[in-house]
C-alpha cells in the first residue's frame, strides 16, 4: 500500500492518502516516529502498527485532558476510553502507561474520595464503601482507605442528628418521626445498631 500524498491537514495533524483512495489522519509525532513520506510503500502489518500508534496517542492525550479536570479511578478512565476507542487492548495499554506515570492511582484516589465521603458528606461506612466500589475501587483498597475514619463515623452520626434531624426528635414517644429519621440515616450508610444507639444517646443528653 503506497502513500500517494502526505500533507498538513490542520495544526499538527497530517492527511495521508493511501493508493489514491483511503485517507487517514496522523499526528506529526507519528509521521516522524515511522518516517512516513510520499511514495513510501507500507505492508499491511506496518500500516496496522501505525494506526494503532496513532489511536494510542489520541487515547492517551484524551486521558490527560480528562485528568486535567479531576482524578479518575482506573475503572472510570477505562470506561471513558472504551466508549470511544472500543479496543480493550488499546485502552488497557493506555491505563498501564498512566499507572506507570503515577497519573492513575487507585490507592490515592480511594484516599481522597474517602475523605470527601466521610468528612464532607458524612456518609456512614456502608454508604462510603458502596460509593468507592461503584467507582471501581476494589473492596480491600476501599476498606483500607476508610480505616482511618473509624472514630469519626460515630461523631458524624451524632452531628447529623443534631444539625439536620433534631427538629424531628423532640419527643421520645413520637415513633413516626423517629422512624423517619432512622430511615434517612440508613440511607446515609449507618447500621441500625449505630443509629439506635446514637438516637438513644441523643435523647438521654437532651433529657439531662
Amino acid at each position: 500500500m503506497e502513500i500517494t500524498a502526505l500533507q498538513r491537514y490542520k495544526g499538527s495533524t497530517f492527511e495521508a492518502e493511501l493508493d489514491y483512495e483511503r485517507k487517514i489522519y496522523l499526528h506529526s509525532d507519528i509521521i516522524a516516529d515511522f518516517g512516513l513520506r510520499t511514495g513510501m510503500v507500507l505492508e499491511r502489518d506496518e500500516l496496522r502498527k501505525i494506526i494503532y500508534a496513532s489511536n494510542f496517542r489520541r487515547a492517551y492525550q484524551r486521558a490527560l485532558y480528562l485528568l486535567d479536570y479531576r482524578d479518575y479511578s482506573a475503572k472510570e478512565m477505562y470506561d471513558k476510553l472504551i466508549d470511544t476507542y472500543k479496543s480493550e487492548k488499546l485502552c488497557g495499554a493506555v491505563l498501564e502507561k498512566l499507572n506507570g506515570a503515577g497519573l492513575i492511582d487507585d490507592v490515592r484516589y480511594a484516599g481522597n474520595m474517602a475523605r470527601k465521603l466521610v468528612i464532607s458528606k458524612r456518609f456512614g461506612r456502608r454508604r462510603a464503601l458502596r460509593e468507592l466500589t461503584m467507582k471501581g475501587i476494589d473492596r480491600f483498597t476501599a476498606e483500607d482507605a476508610l480505616e482511618e475514619y473509624d472514630e469519626i463515623f460515630s461523631e458524624n452520626l451524632m452531628e447529623l442528628i443534631e444539625k439536620k434531624y433534631s427538629r424531628y426528635l423532640t419527643d421520645m414517644s413520637d415513633r413516626k418521626n423517629i422512624e423517619k429519621v432512622k430511615s434517612a440515616l440508613v440511607r446515609y450508610g449507618y447500621s441500625f445498631d449505630e443509629i439506635n444507639r446514637t438516637v438513644r444517646e441523643y435523647f438521654e443528653n437532651m433529657n439531662e
